[in-house]
């Protein structure tokens, strides 16, 4: 492609190699959705069709090696870097272990360079890797997994419980989610240090955002900005009126919804997040929230309490479709908490115990939002034998209260 004669023929092999990209994709991932689709949508009209299906195994990941692709051909094809001529070098950026199945979603402008230089031992940055890895493992396998026994268990069997019970089970899962993802990210980023190599950062505290833009600024944000970088901004951006910024964001969250997965349950969850951001696109408050939440101070005010309060209640909202295994189970869940049953005590519950380690938990990523991780900063003044401690206290947590069964990480099926 950098070496095509015309624009032309440069044209040409971008959107054959951008083809082969979204072609295997489409295939493995989106053929059974359409397909269904298809039938179902001539059934309605009276019309019964047969279409084959496809009974592969999705490969782990392959929306993320996909866009780890996706990005260096555009980024070629834009002339913002070269051809990687080492197919070793090249094979290790698609490939580089611990992002290879769920993320962060890297750039070959920045992994890229970090590949082709030698790297030392660097004690420190080993130090801090480690200390990621310890508060990511911490997050999956205390928090992440003992909230999916029961986000499970009450998803599973939706329609008998109470509303009580369908909201403690639609807020388990919002902390299972973010525990699970986040968790990946950290023992990711922390493995990819003891290497030497830096990662992008993908998660900066998500549920203390003030706003639905703040919290897509803080939530998955490798893809975040891969879609601003390689469609948002290609589509116009915010340059245009206002027509265009709301037709390009429901494009982007639309098109993020079904990257996540061939269900409708997706992408109505992507339309729910641009509508909640709707009213900040068109009135341009947008980037009213750039900095992290009471920095500087140990409480929110009354003000910024209630508007983390009202984003996080609007994305518990949206997780109920992220979840349901269908729209029809979606809307009932919604609607038996919408009901009287709001107001009786929940049928299950976890452990208080486990209840006690996720309130402690949200306290420890309070203490330490202003740094990458909750824990990089928290314990660097005290002495060794205190610092050492507290490690150590995080150790015995997930060895008494890590769930033995576990479960896969959720991204995975992406």
């Amino acid at each position: 492609m950098s070496e095509a004669s015309s624009i032309r023929s440069k044209k040409g092999w971008f959107w054959l190699s951008v083809g082969v990209n979204l072609g295997f994709l489409g295939v493995f991932k989106y053929y059974n959705f359409f397909a269904q689709s298809f039938v179902d949508s001539f059934s309605h009209l009276g019309i019964h069709m047969q279409l084959s299906t496809i009974n592969v195994i999705l490969p782990v990941g392959i929306s993320f090696y996909t866009f780890h692709g996706l990005s260096y051909v555009i980024d070629i094809y834009k002339d913002r870097i070269k051809p990687e001529r080492n197919f070793i070098d090249y094979s290790l950026f698609v490939s580089f272990f611990p992002l290879l199945v769920a993320g962060p979603i890297e750039r070959a402008t920045h992994l890229l360079p970090q590949m082709k230089v030698k790297r030392y031992f660097n004690y420190a940055k080993a130090i801090d890797g480690l200390r990621q890895i310890l508060w990511g493992l911490f997050k999956k396998v205390v928090i992440a997994d003992n909230c999916a026994e029961y986000a499970n268990l009450i998803f599973n069997h939706s329609s008998n419980y109470s509303g009580s019970t369908l909201v403690l089970g639609a807020l388990l899962f919002t902390f299972q989610i973010y525990c699970d993802f986040s968790g990946y990210s950290d023992i990711a980023i922390g493995t990819a240090k003891l290497f030497g190599i830096d990662l992008l950062r993908n998660f900066a505290f998500p549920y203390f955002s003030r706003d639905i833009a703040e919290f897509w600024r803080r939530w998955h944000i490798s893809l975040s900005s891969w879609f601003k970088d390689y469609l948002y901004i290609p589509l116009g951006g915010s340059k245009g009126g206002t027509w265009m910024r709301v037709r390009n964001t429901f494009i982007i969250f639309l098109v993020s919804g079904f990257w996540h997965g061939a269900n409708w349950t997706f992408i109505i969850w992507g339309g729910l997040n641009a509508l909640f951001i709707m009213p900040s696109i068109i009135f341009k408050t947008n980037r009213s929230n750039l900095e992290i939440v009471a920095k500087g101070r140990s409480l929110p005010t009354p003000r910024e309490f209630f508007d983390i309060l009202l984003t996080f209640s609007l994305t518990v909202l949206a997780w109920i479709f992220f979840r349901a295994a269908s729209l029809g189970q979606a809307m009932q869940i919604i609607t038996g908490i919408f009901s009287k049953d709001l107001f009786k005590a929940p049928q299950t519950s976890p452990k208080p115990v486990i209840l006690l380690i996720i309130i402690a938990f949200m306290i420890v990523e309070w203490i330490g939002r202003e740094g990458r991780y909750a824990i990089e900063n928290i314990g660097i003044r005290w002495t060794p034998v205190l610092r050492w401690s507290f490690y150590s206290f995080i150790i015995v947590c997930i060895g008494m209260y890590m769930q033995t069964t576990g479960s896969d990480f959720i991204y995975f099926q992406f």
